[in-house]
């Protein structure tokens, strides 16, 4: 069930960061828009689990660097 779980947190992420790019690629959505960073936060996020599960490094790293890169974005965004 845990493996699943991972698994499943895997994809979202993978679903989120492609979604995330489609839709600002076709001009549904700004970079400078919260959506589109909590995508690509909540996406990256996904995908960490998923590799740190597995003990998969690169992904892990890319990915922590992805969310804090979105993180910032926010906060920029938000405050």
């Amino acid at each position: 069930m845990k493996h699943k779980a991972e698994n499943s947190f895997g994809w979202y992420g993978v679903l989120a960061i492609l979604l995330a790019y489609l839709l600002v690629s076709f001009n549904a959505l700004t970079t400078k828009s919260v959506a589109y960073q909590l995508l690509n936060l909540t996406g990256a996020l996904g995908i960490i689990g998923e590799a740190l599960s597995k003990k998969d490094v690169q992904p892990a790293v890319l990915n922590s660097v992805w969310a804090i890169i979105a993180l910032i974005a926010l906060a920029r965004i938000i405050l």
